[in-house]
């Protein structure tokens, strides 16, 4: 199995549009007018971080609006990296309200994904003097770090959440600690505007490095820290606030879910088992969405149904 592709691959022009939910969230969404992604042979980039083999170009025609929200002309070549040190920074703010308001070690949590180079992946603009971090998927297996503060931190948040669930938490707390061995936290964090093209290649950049890693890293613990039976997933969601009303009344036009990220859908219905909690930050919410909750979703995936997860998102971003 390859390492780093060094086929070249062109991938169409096409128009992109954005939900209103998305557009809401982002305040300005602008739209896609043209873009190309290739797979070019991989290069050392001058920060000494290897580059993963693709680029997207995003161009974007518009005009400042009166209320002072940009809807200017932008032009972003997008590329993947390994993480390093100097993402630091990116990656914080993109993980800021990963555990809602909760106050852990958010800062060790950043180190340990930078720390891990061989499984993660970062996604920031080519050649950007500030480079800044648009997005970030990495896995982490929970028994090699389940001695370090902030998984510890982390695992009793998860536990406290589904703890009025026994039948949850039970599962939960054997994937946090028997099972941890074989077990993935998986995440993935990104600016709510990124161009959807990017979301397939993103995850089969994860999910190939994590099956590289079963075989190339040195030792037979890390090679096995891998082997993921196992992932959990942290999220949000949108749920309206009759959710079970609305289940039964199909021909209403309102969701019960929204999903903030498109993949946390399939990623849902591929579950083993999942649990939604309410989020104590309540953000003021556009007008769109003056009906829904901002909620807390946790899932546990099975790895053989990553496969599945892969064929359904190029699926559906390639019928978007």
């Amino acid at each position: 199995m390859p390492r780093k592709p060094r086929r070249h691959q062109q991938l169409k022009s096409w128009p992109i549009t954005f939900s209103p939910f998305a557009r809401a969230l982002a305040h300005t969404m602008p739209k896609r007018r043209s873009e190309s992604v290739e797979n070019p042979t991989p290069s050392s980039a001058s920060n000494g971080s290897t580059k993963h083999p693709l680029e997207e170009r995003l161009e974007v025609e518009g005009s400042e609006s009166s209320d002072g929200e940009f809807d200017g002309v932008v032009q972003a070549d997008f590329a993947f990296f390994d993480p390093k040190s100097n993402d630091f920074h990116g990656v914080k703010t993109l993980l800021q309200t990963y555990l809602d308001v909760e106050e852990w070690d958010l800062s060790g949590f950043v180190d340990l994904i930078l720390e891990q180079t061989t499984v993660g992946t970062v996604v920031k603009v080519e050649d950007d003097e500030d480079e800044g971090v648009f997005a970030l998927a990495t896995a982490l297996n929970l028994w090699r770090y389940r001695e370090h503060r902030c998984i510890i931190q982390l695992k009793e948040f998860l536990l406290h959440k589904v703890c009025q669930e026994k039948h949850i938490a039970d599962q939960l707390r054997l994937l946090l600690g028997e099972q941890a061995h074989n077990v993935g936290l998986l995440v993935s964090q990104r600016v709510v505007n990124l161009p959807p093209q990017l979301l397939p290649h993103l995850y089969d950049s994860l999910f190939n490095e994590v099956s590289w890693a079963t075989e190339d890293e040195p030792t037979e613990d890390l090679r096995n820290s891998f082997r993921f039976k196992h992932y959990v997933i942290l999220s949000k969601i949108y749920k309206h606030k009759n959710a079970e009303q609305k289940r039964k009344q199909s021909d209403d036009s309102d969701e019960a879910i929204i999903y903030v990220k498109p993949e946390d859908e399939i990623f849902h219905k591929l579950s083993s088992w999942s649990f939604c909690f309410p989020l104590r930050t309540q953000q003021p919410a556009p007008h769109e969405l003056k009906s829904y909750r901002s909620m807390g979703l946790i899932m546990a995936v099975e790895a053989d149904k990553i496969p599945a997860f892969r064929q359904e998102l190029g699926s559906l971003i390639n019928e978007s």
